[in-house]
């Protein structure tokens, strides 16, 4: 049986005004952000190293799946031989620019769009792909618990667990996602957002 008696710590109406932030932010980013997409677009464009975007089904908020966008830092040559947990750009005939993009998490910035439709928030379980999903659910039954929320640009475990290269880091950055689900807060994301921030401006890992 799959564990889902989980209480999620957020109400409806804090749901509600997380959702307003979220479409307002994004709405706003997507404005401000622009000529820098233009200027990254045009710059991967004149490369010719490949598409400038990067799409991928991901599984989502209700188990539902989403195409999640992103720029485009590495080869579809990476998974010939199967999906991997993390693709290492360095070793896949990315450029220094796709790797700029990558190492400060600027590939990340399509994601506004996926707030803005309601795919994603800006703070929540980072999506993962079914292929994977089936391989945590031999481990545990828990995954679909994280489904009562959006999936997220950002997120505790994202800041603490780093990029999930093996199947523990899996694990551990699910049982996170619960433990988030279980305290969230406005607050909370708040303070989320602004130590992803801080960790980007400052070139910190993660």
């Amino acid at each position: 049986m799959i564990q889902t008696n989980v209480n999620d710590a957020m109400g409806n109406v804090q749901r509600s005004i997380k959702r307003s932030l979220d479409i307002t932010f994004s709405f706003v980013g997507l404005v401000v952000a622009a000529p820098l997409y233009l200027i990254i677009a045009l710059i991967m464009k004149m490369q010719d190293n490949g598409t400038v975007f990067f799409k991928q089904e991901r599984i989502g908020y209700k188990g539902r799946p989403f195409t999640i966008y992103k720029f485009r830092t590495m080869s579809s040559v990476v998974e010939e031989n199967g999906p991997q947990l993390i693709a290492n750009c360095n070793k896949i005939g990315s450029t220094k620019f796709e790797r700029f993009l990558r190492n400060h998490h600027l590939d990340e910035l399509p994601q506004l769009w996926n707030v803005l439709r309601g795919d994603m928030s800006f703070v929540g379980p980072r999506p993962e792909r079914k292929y994977f999903i089936d391989q945590i659910m031999q481990h545990t039954d828990r995954y679909p618990i994280i489904y009562k929320m959006r999936p997220g640009v950002t997120s505790q475990a994202t800041l603490y667990n780093g990029y999930t290269d093996t199947m523990e880091k899996m694990l551990n950055r699910l049982e996170m996602d619960i433990y988030y689900l279980e305290h969230r807060t406005l607050w909370l994301d708040a303070k989320i957002v602004a130590k992803t921030f801080i960790s980007i401006v400052s070139g910190k890992k993660f």
